[in-house]
């Protein structure tokens, strides 16, 4: 498989102008992109694949998306494509449209065939993993399960940053992902910074980016700096 999993799509150089590089190296001279926009919610999917679209071009990549057709056409227009690229948004929204139109599995079959390369941001990242529970969205649609593509065997949390905002009472980011953890001490968590990406080819499995990242497991937390990375062993027996 060839996975570029990034944390967030905009930053003050514009949208996606931050991974042109690494989108350029996960494309490998592939053009054809089917852009998912099902996370918009706010936006909506024909502005969505525009505004993508745009985006895209410099790095080479041609994006359409094919939210007009039918479900059935939907279906072929991912298994044609070269790359499977789905975007930021709401995860519960995001979820649901694949659930109801049946592509959750096309998606993982063509991605673990290396039939298509799979580029991810946000919640693009989020279904990427085995579930999207470690999600910052508000659950605002019900997807029918939180079980997602399962692309790699752990969970991303994008956008991580653990700020302590002065007299804010409310929980930190390492306190809601220790939440998880506790229930869920086998599954590993990154917690992935804005900036920074994951490329998984094949066996291996780096980061990029300038920014340190975190890997959450059980009550144990490691902090990783940019470059290769490999999945913690899991603290609990299994």
């Amino acid at each position: 498989m060839e996975l570029l999993l990034l944390s967030n799509s905009t930053s003050d150089a514009g949208y996606l102008v931050h991974a042109h590089d690494a989108l350029r190296e996960l494309a490998g001279g592939r053009a054809r992109a089917c852009f998912l926009p099902f996370a918009g919610v706010t936006r909506d999917w024909d502005t969505y694949e525009a505004l993508v679209r745009d985006a895209l071009t410099p790095a080479g990549i041609e994006a359409h998306s094919p939210h007009r057709l039918s479900d059935a056409d939907c279906v072929r227009a991912l298994e044609a494509a070269e790359l499977i690229v789905i975007g930021g948004g709401n995860t519960f929204r995001l979820l649901q449209c694949l659930r109801e139109r049946g592509l959750l599995n096309v998606i993982a079959r063509q991605v673990a065939a290396g039939a298509a390369r799979y580029i991810g941001w946000s919640a693009g990242t989020n279904v990427a993993c085995p579930t999207i529970r470690t999600t910052n969205d508000m659950p605002v649609a019900d997807p029918g399960g939180l079980d997602a593509l399962a692309l790699v065997s752990f969970q991303i949390n994008p956008h991580y940053f653990n700020l302590v905002v002065p007299g804010f009472r409310g929980e930190t980011r390492d306190q809601r992902l220790a939440e998880f953890t506790v229930l869920q001490p086998r599954m590993p968590v990154l917690g992935l910074p804005e900036g920074n990406w994951v490329r998984v080819s094949g066996d291996r499995m780096e980061m990029g980016g300038a920014h340190g990242a975190r890997w959450f497991l059980g009550q144990e937390i490691e902090d990783v700096a940019p470059g290769a990375l490999s999945v913690p062993a899991c603290a609990t027996a299994i």
